[in-house]
């Protein structure tokens, strides 16, 4: 039985698979359902065995198909007032609500829906689909994906389309990043005797201040051509939450806290990562200088290579013929594109939804871009038939 996309959105949406929890029930219905259109899927299992990504393909078996590519985790809906369900697809004035509706279970849904649509019509070009999990704490699900549909013999496609909320504008280019959790090991003294101890908070405010120091720099050097219609025009770093300390009177014993990078295309992920870690480096003597048991932890917890605009991509000619978008976008966000990139894929960003919904109380897609994301997949079967 064929769903629309509408209501494979629904069954989508009422997983509730925030990158905490498995996502494995909505990976079942995805193949139970593929299966019975008559479509062979490949799961890939992360070490945990909890999460899979999931991959496949319709059409001819040569190279040179389209890849649609989507994530199947949410972010959590804790601490957020949601006026109805979140796992419950609900339209009210012209807006479907629920978590992942905009980002991206709306695309994922339609990717299934044109797979539905492929397997009706002789294809001249492959259509795949390509489902990640855990894009929402640092795209680490996509890599062990391409990985397997590169290795494992699947026709390899020349072109892969990143259906991110960007209002079904071609978006060509975006920020790559780096994050690490910070774990600062201090030494603990009554704080009358502070400079016998090591404070680990005020030792990590040393490192926050540097990344300070570095977006100042940053925002006042000159910008290079590739990177100049980013917002902003330049490598930020970040510092969201932090922990640490037991008392008012005692120094702390341990601070932890994570640092992120949003890296624009013009510049080295890797030359940031060592500029980073001498100054933890630099730290980390300071601090055992005082006390050997002080130190400093630098986790590297993902690593999200940017999306460099191409020229005479065979992504950007397809999703702009399908649209008619001819402005030249880029975000500063990141996604999995880079990743795609990296291994070799023509790709853009394009998908429907506003991402300024994402991850908000009330999420949602708007009925006329899902719309207009159900014309494009139209378009896009019917190109591969051709």
């Amino acid at each position: 039985m064929t769903l629309t996309a509408r209501a494979i959105m629904d069954r989508l949406v009422s997983f509730p698979t925030v990158s905490t929890q498995s996502n494995l029930e909505l990976i079942e219905f995805v193949e139970k359902y593929l299966e019975e259109i008559g479509v062979k899927s490949q799961r890939v299992m992360n070490e945990d065995g909890d999460k899979a990504a999931l991959y496949a393909h319709v059409g001819p078996q040569i190279d040179g198909g389209v890849v649609l590519s989507g994530h199947t985790d949410v972010v959590p809906i804790e601490g957020q007032k949601w006026d109805s369900d979140p796992f419950t697809v609900t339209e009210r004035q012209g807006k479907l609500y629920g978590r992942g509706t905009c980002d991206m279970k709306g695309f994922d849904a339609l990717a299934l829906w044109a797979v539905t649509l492929a397997s009706q019509r002789e294809l001249k070009r492959p259509l795949q689909i390509a489902l990640s999990y855990d894009e929402e704490i640092g795209c680490t699900g996509a890599p062990p994906m391409i990985e397997h549909m590169i290795s494992k013999g699947m026709p390899r496609a020349d072109t892969v389309i990143v259906g991110e909320p960007s209002m079904m504008k071609v978006v060509t280019g975006h920020k790559g990043g780096i994050g690490y959790h910070m774990h600062f090991h201090g030494f603990e003294v009554h704080s009358s005797l502070l400079h016998t101890g090591v404070s680990a908070i005020m030792m990590a405010a040393k490192l926050i201040d540097w990344a300070n120091q570095v977006n100042a720099e940053n925002a006042a050097k000159p910008v290079a051509d590739i990177d100049k219609d980013f917002v902003p025009p330049y490598t930020t770093l970040h510092v969201g939450t932090i922990n640490g300390g037991t008392a008012h009177n005692i120094t702390a014993k341990d601070c932890t806290f994570d640092v992120t990078f949003r890296v624009v295309p013009g510049e080295s992920i890797t030359l940031w990562r060592a500029r980073f870690l001498e100054k933890v480096a630099e730290l980390r003597a300071e601090m055992k200088a005082v006390h050997p048991d002080a130190g400093i932890t630098a986790e590297q917890f993902f690593e999200l290579p940017g999306l460099a605009p191409e020229t005479d991509g065979s992504a950007e000619t397809l999703a702009r013929q399908l649209t008619g978008a001819n402005g030249s976008d880029v975000v500063s966000y990141g996604t999995e594109a880079g990743h795609f990139q990296a291994r070799g894929y023509s790709v853009v960003v394009c998908g429907p939804g506003n991402i300024e919904q994402a991850h908000q109380a009330n999420e949602y897609i708007s009925t006329e871009q899902f719309q207009q994301g159900e014309a494009f997949m139209t378009a896009l079967v019917e190109r591969l038939s051709q």
